[in-house]
């Protein structure tokens, strides 16, 4: 029977941040060894559920054989402890537990470690190197990889997600499975090629079904009906992390070989650049964004999208800048959730029904708000354990807040405590602290995109708020230190191909 190996080690690195991704942060629930795999990933959206996702149609069908995955929410660099312990034990256990035919890697493709810059790349070949270069790697990534050609040359199948927010995760998985088993079954290895930009996309020009990426993954998909072509994927790429292969880029596969691969990603790559200037976009400020709250007065609450405390783009989740505006104009029916952990801790015996007066949020030194005092009554309590059974952002299902504390403050404006980091993609969070999200004027989410997919049934509409902080909307204020030069929009003059302008 044949043999795949499922592992992976998954990070979005915001290089910006100084909050680092230490071994201690991905050993509270981050990973998920052997069977636990299964029992954590399988029915969720996620990639790892496509890796082990059932194979009744097939009638040969793979053993696969669950190892690792480790996983986290978007912070500063993966720190060298963290890993080369988590990879030295993944390619442990792909030794111990082989030979195998195939491997199966779940990666973000936006990994920074200490002393790594492409992360990424780095855990590839060592996969390779245990396995030797007969065995095929199949490797899903985010779409907001960065990736690099060491990384292409790694591996035998690369399939990023086509959808942003994430809802195909599950789907690529399944898909980079079955292209893995015809290679094992055919031995034949199509040709796989990058094509790198000089283009940063805004974090506001990224949503799938919107434009300009909407038509250019169609066309992509138009590509990929031509003789031999496999798959064309646009990858949006990482702004917040500061490395030399930063920015988008095209992966092509061919069944005719490396070169018909790269011809079909430089057609889709021009496409791409020939959007530049579509691809990039603003965002309403704080004044902006409050006033048009405090006007609307629809059936179902806005979606008021905080871009500069992005968690999953590397946020702290605790800034305080929108609540701060909102509980001074004294805007009722907005929630927010924030982390602060120690304010959850100090509230602990207190019963719903009770009146507190504390100061929420504004602590750490990724956000330039200040903690906000409110009077306020517990509405909700919680152990912040929820699920979300039905598609969200990257595909997951099981999150872990730690303790919750709902708390709606005298001006009407409701605060959500978490003493864990988790991303902002499903209203079910504001559900398991006894709160209805169709019930508000406004909820504030701390993304972009991510939160887009879990709350479409609930919200009317969203508001994209250009708030500081390390995920903000203008990445010109970011000091690169590693990026390439040129690149659009940081130096407008830039020529796609480099030798364009000489031509």
């Amino acid at each position: 029977m044949t043999r795949l190996a499922v592992l992976g080690l998954g990070h979005e690195t915001n290089t910006f941040s100084t909050v680092p991704a230490d071994l201690a942060t991905y050993e509270d629930g981050g990973i998920h060894r052997g069977q636990e795999m299964v029992e954590h990933y399988a029915t969720s959206q996620a990639t790892f559920a496509g890796f082990l996702a059932a194979q009744d149609d097939d009638p040969d069908p793979a053993e696969l054989v669950p190892l690792l995955a480790a996983w986290i929410n978007p912070c500063g660099a993966v720190t060298a402890e963290a890993f080369e312990t988590i990879v030295g034990e993944m390619v442990d256990l792909l030794r111990r537990e082989g030979p195998v035919d195939g491997v199966l890697l779940g990666l973000h493709g936006a990994a920074v470690a200490e002393g790594a810059h492409d992360a990424d790349a780095e855990i590839t070949s060592r996969v390779r190197a245990v396995v030797g270069p007969d065995v095929p790697i199949g490797v899903v990534v985010d779409m907001h990889a960065n990736v690099d050609e060491r990384l292409v040359e790694a591996c035998d199948v690369l399939l990023p997600y086509q959808t942003n927010p994430h809802v195909d995760p599950r789907e690529r998985g399944i898909e980079c499975r079955s292209r893995v088993l015809e290679i094992i079954r055919t031995g034949r290895r199509p040709g796989l090629a990058l094509e790198m930009l000089p283009l940063v996309v805004t974090i506001t020009r990224q949503d799938t079904a919107e434009e300009p990426m909407a038509s250019l993954l169609a066309r992509s998909r138009e590509l990929e009906q031509l003789p031999g072509v496999l798959d064309v994927s646009i990858v949006e790429g990482f702004p917040y992390a500061d490395v030399p292969q930063m920015g988008m880029s095209v992966v092509a596969a061919h069944e005719d070989g490396r070169e018909a691969a790269a011809e079909v990603a430089r057609t889709m790559a021009a496409e791409v650049w020939a959007a530049r200037e579509q691809l990039q976009g603003g965002g309403l400020s704080v004044d902006e964004g409050l006033d048009r709250v405090a006007e609307h007065t629809g059936d179902e609450p806005l979606l008021v999208l905080d871009v500069g405390d992005n968690v999953g783009g590397g946020g702290p989740g605790d800034s305080t800048v929108l609540l701060a505006e909102a509980v001074r104009r004294g805007i009722d029916g907005v929630v927010v959730v924030l982390l602060d952990p120690a304010t959850v801790a100090a509230l602990a015996g207190r019963e719903v029904g009770e009146r507190v007066e504390v100061a929420v949020g504004g602590r750490s030194v990724e956000q330039e708000g200040r903690p906000v005092p409110i009077d306020a009554v517990v509405v909700g309590r919680s152990d912040g354990r929820y699920e979300e059974p039905k598609i969200a952002h990257g595909g997951l299902r099981f999150f872990d807040a730690g303790d919750m504390v709902a708390l709606q403050t005298t001006e009407g404006v409701t605060v959500v405590l978490t003493s864990k980091l988790v991303q902002p993609i499903t209203p079910n969070q504001l559900r398991s602290v006894a709160l209805d999200p169709s019930s508000f004027r406004a909820i504030v989410a701390k993304g972009v995109n991510g939160p887009r997919a879990g709350y479409a049934d609930v919200c009317g509409g969203h508001l994209v708020v250009d708030t500081p902080g390390v995920t903000r909307l203008s990445v010109e204020a970011f000091a690169y230190a590693h990026r390439r030069r040129p690149m659009y929009p940081f130096e407008p003059a830039t020529a796609y191909p480099a030798d364009a302008r000489d031509s």
